[in-house]
């Protein structure tokens, strides 16, 4: 039987054991049993780490680093900044038909370019190097967007201090990858940021959203506690020089989870998220943003009654089809159901079908993707049996209403992070970044 060393760590200004404990923390931080068995380094070690990395970057200003509870975690003991080291890498399409990843190692967050395919990444560059205040939770991972002109966008979060408050950082390529401007926040907001997404819309403006702990940090100055925390947005209109005040597009929000987005149209964004209802409930939501870039009111995706003040990391998918319906995957362990579910939408959010679960219940399912390419949509998740972890994929040709027996599509013994999708071209790819086999880029489907 393999046992996991379960950590009680204090973060903002609470302690909590991560959800899934004993049989289902693996699943939170999307490692088997077996790999999570590591040594947890040293406090000395991390201070050391935060140290050697300091000079090469403005923004570890603190002599100690918030990466102990992560790091004693960690499936990976591995110092190297590149992606063969990489807990978790983000891919994206450049119009040239080059694959960009972005991820972070060695206390570094580092993007490189593909020319053939994800068969290799020559000449990585390191956007900013931040020691143990680089963010490698469960469900943090640099996002990378790519505009229909070429410019990248990688926009990340790293901790400022060692209550785990943390900031978001963009930085930018406006020619194609040949250089990245130096990372820089995407406001100056002082309240903590994680958990970022970002998205080009089709005039140019680029779009960044994330989980805000404002609403929590002006409660305490009031004398008083609120659970989670909120859903904050930015805009930029010049390639992400400047963006836009930040604003608040809801209130509640669970403070752990990576949030899920897609364009409806050309120029609105969506959000799904795990929103906090009466003070306890952690149930899904989404929320649309109109052709002015401000946020509509919020939409539940379904009632799952999931009562809980604990930290799930476990975070959604969404897509939203050319016919303009939407499509969201996510976690849950309410008093309704408990698993991972689908479900659909066919009037902008404002009511989804009943959820359908995902994949065999008994083997640990979590970690959905979601794909809508054309006139298909794609369902990609892990799968774990306490020993082998399994990628499998089902596909819908009929928006959603039923779907294709589910195959399996990779295997690994060891750590492995999310699977993401991606299409380009016709083809729909698997991505999955796995502590035995690398980076790994599996087609799906061929026209």
């Amino acid at each position: 039987m393999h046992r996991v060393r379960l950590r009680v760590i204090r973060r903002f200004g609470r302690s909590f054991v991560p959800l899934f404990a004993v049989a289902s923390w693996c699943v939170a931080a999307a490692i088997p049993c077996a790999a999570a068995q590591s040594a947890t380094p040293t406090h000395a070690a991390t201070h050391a780490a935060t140290h050697a990395h300091a000079a090469a970057s403005a923004h570890a200003t603190r002599a100690e680093a918030p990466a102990g509870p992560y790091a004693s975690l960690a499936p990976l003991r591995c110092a190297d900044v590149s992606l063969a080291c990489a807990t978790s890498a983000t891919p994206a399409w450049a119009p040239d038909g080059s694959l960009w990843v972005a991820w972070t190692a060695g206390g570094a967050v580092s993007v490189a370019r593909s020319r053939d395919g994800g068969a290799s990444f020559p000449d990585p560059i390191v956007l900013g190097r931040y020691g143990g205040y680089a963010d490698t939770g469960p469900d943090a991972r640099p996002q990378i967007a790519i505009d229909a002109g070429g410019r990248i966008a990688v926009v990340f979060d790293v901790f400022k201090d060692d209550a785990w408050n943390a900031r978001v950082l963009a930085s930018i390529s406006e020619d194609g990858g040949a250089s990245f401007s130096t990372p820089r926040p995407v406001t100056d907001h002082p309240a903590s940021q994680r958990f970022p997404v970002a998205a080009w819309n089709a005039d140019g403006a680029l779009f960044v959203a994330w989980i805000d702990k404002r609403t929590v940090a002006d409660a305490a100055r009031r004398g008083r506690k609120v659970r989670g925390a909120a859903l904050a947005y930015a805009w930029s209109r010049d390639a992400g020089r400047t963006f836009s005040e930040s604003r608040l597009a809801h209130p509640a929000s669970c403070e752990c989870c990576r949030l899920g987005i897609a364009l409806a149209g050309p120029r609105q964004p969506v959000l799904l998220f795990r929103a906090i209802f009466d003070g306890k409930v952690r149930d899904h939501a989404v929320i649309a943003f109109d052709e002015r870039g401000t946020p509509a009111p919020l939409q539940r995706v379904a009632r799952d009654d999931w009562a809980t003040d604990v930290c799930p990391h476990h975070g959604p998918a969404l897509a939203i089809a050319p016919d303009g319906s939407y499509h969201a995957a996510w976690f849950t362990q309410g008093q309704r159901r408990s698993g991972t579910f689908y479900a659909r939408s066919r009037d902008a959010g404002r009511s989804f079908s009943a959820p359908m679960r995902i994949g065999t219940a008994a083997r640990r399912v979590s970690r959905p993707a979601l794909l809508a390419h054309g006139a298909r949509l794609w369902l990609a998740w892990k799968e774990f049996d306490g020993e082998r972890t399994t990628v499998h994929a089902s596909r819908s040709d009929d928006g959603g209403a039923t779907w294709s027996e589910a195959r399996q599509r990779a295997h690994t013994g060891g750590y492995s992070d999310h699977p993401l999708l991606i299409a380009r071209a016709g083809q729909v790819h698997l991505s999955w970044q796995t502590r035995t086999e690398g980076y790994r880029l599996l087609p799906l489907e061929e026209r």
